[in-house]
């Protein structure tokens, strides 16, 4: 028997049909890219300070081991950037771990990392590196020169009681030989809070240097703008929808601003009451990295 076949209009119904919910579908999947899209593009990354942020001295930030996992549970894009150069980032991880916070070190982003990359692009000469000998493990693949030896570039650390005058002189002569050398300081911290009270931080040792053999520092750790773009190449991430977290007013607040990206001041560490007063403005205030889960779960996915 043979099959009759269905009237035009109805032939044409069915086409006009299968098409409409072959475009809805599109539609559909197009809007699901669409608010993909639209997440991955609202989607913030947090830099996070470590000295005075998730631990003081040898102890944690009360809620600083929380905190951390709490963001870890969300997936918050972050990187924990500090200006401590006295230890390389293992024992940095190491100490972390006696606090039970879980930090790996490729989630740490030090000066020396920065600058052995630096030295390795723009010295052709070893540098003479003013840091303790432990951290010299962050500058494996540079030249380095020992005592005594002639220098093309000289890097200040964190330096702490290896500080003496004779060390300080030996810098400055080796900032005074001709060709004139790159002086690279790994960081402009004034001060940061030990155990027993503030000590002098890098800062203070690379402005003496600075003025006294008339050089202009190469600064490669905050509050220079090159290690922010370092940090935001890691993650991969842009300046206006990174906020960085810190108690350094000017360190982290006007330096990760100056470089455009937001920032939050904790209050804690090194914070002190007057900082609200100089004229810096940080983007938002927390009493400590214990606020941060909660601001970041409310705020992270609003637009900029």
């Amino acid at each position: 028997m043979t099959r009759r076949r269905p009237p035009d209009i109805l032939r044409k119904s069915h086409v006009h049909t299968e098409r409409k919910q072959r475009g809805q579908g599109k539609a559909a999947l197009m809007r699901d890219v669409e608010a993909e899209l639209g997440t991955i593009e609202a989607q913030r990354a947090l830099l996070i300070d470590l000295d005075g942020v998730l631990y003081e001295g040898e102890r944690a930030i009360p809620g600083a081991r929380e905190a951390i996992a709490e963001l870890a549970k969300h997936e918050a894009p972050r990187l924990y950037v500090t200006n401590t150069t006295s230890r390389p980032r293992s024992a940095i991880v190491a100490k972390l771990a006696e606090l039970d916070i879980d930090v790996r070190e490729c989630e740490i982003l030090t000066p020396p990392v920065v600058a052995a990359a630096w030295l390795r692009e723009h010295v052709a000469g070893p540098a003479a590196l003013f840091v303790p000998p432990a951290t010299r493990a962050d500058f494996a693949g540079c030249k380095i020169a020992e005592r005594g030896e002639p220098a093309a570039a000289v890097v200040v650390g964190d330096y702490g009681e290896h500080w003496t005058f004779a060390e300080l002189n030996r810098a400055f002569r080796l900032l005074m030989a001709e060709p004139r050398l790159r002086l690279v300081a790994l960081g402009m911290t004034r001060y940061w809070r030990a155990a027993d009270g503030l000590r002098l931080d890098t800062g203070a040792f690379v402005t003496a240097l600075a003025h006294a053999a008339g050089v202009e520092p190469i600064v490669l750790g905050k509050p220079a703008r090159e290690f922010f773009a370092a940090a935001l190449a890691r993650l991969d991430a842009r300046p206006e929808r990174t906020w960085m977290v810190g108690d350094d007013i000017r360190a982290d607040v006007q330096g990760a601003q100056a470089a455009g990206l937001k920032a939050i001041l904790v209050k804690t560490g090194k914070f002190r009451a007057a900082d609200l007063k100089l004229g810096i403005r940080p983007d938002v205030t927390l009493d400590s990295i214990t606020e941060l889960p909660g601001w970041w779960v409310t705020n992270a996915r609003q637009s900029a």
